[in-house]
């Protein structure tokens, strides 16, 4: 009776094996196209530019090397580099303080409250949330410049602060994943509306705050066209529009530079600097990612 079950695990052994191979080769086109790329970038900012184009793309070159073109990229204009994460940091920082309150009482309000025109008002939040960003920017710039801020940091914090997405976002958490029972009973207990939201939605609407705020903050961060269109000094730009500058003085890709020329792996730095910030908010807000991706995944 014994060969007759061997003869079967024999066979599921075949089956499991053709899923197996295929995750692998999925996963290894992933890490082809993906992980190359950012280690061939690390690796290029610890060589000489001649290292670089001759040398092996994924060999490390050297902690001096690595000194020199830090030293380099912090003396262009001044260590302009640096000022230029200092405004990303600001004009992102004070974004998404004021995405999140407007953007989460925003979607509450949609999910909890009926009123005329709050069908239209979904749609157009929805329709504004599929428009490319690059569409806007000249509606933007034109309401920018009628209130006289072009050049201003708040012609860069405003249009970041009111993040269609995170409404929507937040408008389906609370009318997918928040018991109604729970907050019906806290109004009969005599909580008044706002307190309901202070002390019942605020809090267990953690995973979905955390969400829209890693969404707003990259979104933010990564802009280029909308800062470059209005902010026309150096010592405003973010980083983003800055790499772009680098990019501008590099001999190689602009034949015209003058002495203030950057070489290739200064301008990898630039770029690792640039996409530092983002990995350090993902490393430490990913479990709640995680948990606010999933928070609307059940229905009561």
């Amino acid at each position: 009776m014994s060969p007759a079950p061997r003869q079967a695990s024999g066979r599921r052994r075949p089956r499991r094996l053709v899923p197996r191979l295929l995750t692998g080769s999925v996963l290894l086109v992933f890490l082809v196209f993906f992980v190359l790329p950012v280690l061939w970038l690390v690796l290029a900012a610890t060589k000489t530019d001649q290292q670089l184009v001759h040398g092996s793309p994924l060999s490390f070159g050297s902690w001096h090397a690595f000194k020199h073109n830090w030293d380099g990229l912090t003396a262009f204009q001044d260590n302009a580099v640096l000022q230029w994460l200092g405004n990303s940091t600001l004009y992102a920082v004070i974004s998404l303080v004021i995405t999140l309150c407007v953007a989460v009482p925003a979607g509450y309000g949609l999910a909890m409250t009926e009123f005329r025109g709050r069908h239209t008002l979904l749609v157009s939040t929805l329709v504004v949330m599929l428009m490319p960003t690059a569409t806007l920017v000249v509606p933007l710039f034109l309401e920018i410049n009628a209130a006289h801020l072009i050049g201003t940091m708040w012609s860069i914090i405003l249009p970041y602060s009111f993040y269609p997405f995170g409404v929507y976002l937040t408008y389906i958490y609370f009318t997918t994943a928040v018991p109604k029972d729970l907050l019906a009973a806290a109004r009969m207990d005599g909580c008044s509306e706002f307190g309901v939201f202070r002390h019942i939605a605020l809090p267990l609407a953690t995973p979905v705050i955390a969400l829209v705020g890693f969404f707003s903050f990259v979104a933010n961060w990564t802009n280029y066209f909308l800062p470059y269109v209005m902010l026309p000094e150096s010592d405003q730009m973010p980083i983003q529009v800055g790499v772009g500058s680098l990019l501008s003085n590099v001999p190689s890709f602009n034949p015209a530079v003058g002495p203030l020329a950057i070489e290739r792996p200064q301008l990898a730095l630039a770029t690792l600097l640039a996409i530092t910030p983002v990995l350090i908010v993902f490393l430490f807000a990913q479990r709640f990612l995680v948990s606010g991706m999933l928070a609307g995944a059940t229905k009561e």
